[in-house]
């Protein structure tokens, strides 16, 4: 059964990586199209001449770029593309305070090779899988209007550097808003025009996956009614076991005997949520997925937390944050600057380490089976693409083993800490004020 468990892994590793280097192959074959009709392309300004350094990477001395690739396959997207054959329109939900709101399918864009609209509608476009709306006068803004291509230009704003993007229509540059953020610029972005309300890909995922929860507990749970008697077997016995471990070894532990059953629910929950979306994300064939990469994703499940512990924190929490017992008068303003900043630094450490560690894994993996194309030059050398493929393959396949791992890891992780902060608000302490020593 063991050798049987295992060839089954290792065709799926090895079915991964024949489609993470399909999807690769894709984007080189893209470049060396663009560099054999560059003379031809319709990208150019208003005057018709040509302008090679704005057309986004793709001129006539572009070269692969694993880190754009890897980039672009780990972005969410307004579309859900399933290796560049099969895109499934997603419904667009827009809204912009000198418009108003806008309706409509993601399939009016006629998005092509990595996600680029080849329409407009209602002045709005389709650029690397995310929509845009076109800012410039004379541009259409009802119906659809044909889009022959995209270009970039750095320019400094506020004394710093950013990327501005132009859709092309009619042999003119548009220049294009991002959709609103509320990063405050810190990230890139800001408030633009327009507002996205989108489902994107992360979304339908989400979705998707919880579908599948839903399935698989309805399932266990109609399992037991119907079998009490008898030893779980199969999904059920798959779920007990994760259940098990999960109140045993962290809810009990870390909250208490005679008070995890109110949080139980949310652990598991988190943990089943969080571990659903990283092993989806490792089915490239079914979208690549990215969702617990995705900081909005990681942002809300550390709220969900932050405000879970700090409404049922007790009064001793609030006290140890405040005006912490045992300590001198003197010292209690500075820790408690300390505690209230530390607030804080928990969800946003939770926020960060789940989708710094999923992303980096996506992005390793894409890189690595990139080096097929780094040596062979993007088909150019058949001896440098034999060594690529040669390093590729084994570290392509050791890095999908420590994905799964890391997958179940961050997933408990999550949960275990989630589990800490929860346990440390509602624990009551008695304190020794006349016996600190006893105390000790």
């Amino acid at each position: 059964m063991k050798y049987k468990v295992s060839y089954i892994i290792l065709f799926i590793l090895s079915f991964n990586f024949v489609v993470f280097s399909q999807e690769q192959k894709l984007e080189s074959d893209s470049i060396e199209k663009v560099q054999a009709t560059s003379h031809e392309s319709t990208y150019g300004h208003a005057d018709g001449t040509h302008d090679a350094a704005a057309h986004d990477g793709h001129d006539a001395h572009a070269k692969y770029d694993p880190a754009a690739t890897a980039i672009h396959h780990i972005s969410d997207a307004n579309v859900y593309t399933i290796l560049d054959f099969v895109t499934i329109p997603l419904p667009m939900i827009l809204y912009a305070p000198d418009k108003g709101w806008d309706f409509f399918s993601s399939s009016k864009f006629h998005s092509g090779h990595h996600e680029d609209g080849h329409s407009a509608y209602n002045g709005y476009v389709l650029h690397h899988g995310s929509v845009h709306r076109v800012t410039d006068a004379g541009f259409p803004t009802q119906g659809e209007a044909e889009i022959s291509g995209f270009t970039h230009k750095t320019e400094t704003i506020e004394g710093k550097d950013k990327d501005i993007f132009y859709a092309i229509h009619n042999g003119k540059e548009y220049r294009l808003d991002a959709r609103s953020t509320l990063d405050g610029g810190v990230l890139g972005g800001g408030i633009t025009s327009f507002y996205d309300f989108s489902l994107t890909k992360n979304v339908v995922s989400m979705i998707l996956v919880s579908l599948f929860l839903i399935y698989v507990f309805s399932s266990a749970a109609k399992a037991y009614a119907n079998n009490k008697d008898k030893a779980p077997k199969g999904m059920q016995n798959v779920v007990e076991t994760i259940f098990t471990f999960i109140r045993d070894e962290v809810a009990i532990p870390f909250i208490g005997k005679d008070k995890y059953k109110k949080f139980l629910p949310l652990l598991m929950s988190i943990f089943f949520f969080i571990l659903g979306l990283n092993l989806f994300g490792q089915i490239p064939f079914l979208g690549g997925i990215n969702a617990t990469g995705n900081l909005a994703v990681t942002m809300t499940l550390a709220l969900i937390v932050f405000f879970v512990v700090n409404f049922n924190g007790k009064k001793d929490y609030w006290q140890h944050i405040f005006w912490m017992p045992n300590v001198p008068v003197f010292v209690k303003p500075l820790l408690a600057a300390v505690e209230i900043m530390g607030l804080f630094i928990k969800p946003l450490t939770l926020m960060l380490r789940l989708a710094g560690n999923i992303s980096a894994g996506h992005i390793a993996i894409l890189s690595f089976v990139g080096l097929i194309f780094i040596f062979g030059d993007s088909g150019a050398s058949t001896g440098g693409g034999v060594i690529g493929t040669a390093l590729a393959i084994p570290l392509t396949l050791f890095m999908m083993c420590i994905e799964i791992i890391v997958a179940f890891v961050q997933s408990f992780v999550f949960t275990i800490l989630t589990a800490s902060y929860i346990g440390a608000a509602i624990e009551e302490h008695h304190h020794a004020d006349h016996h600190p020593a006893e105390h000790h």
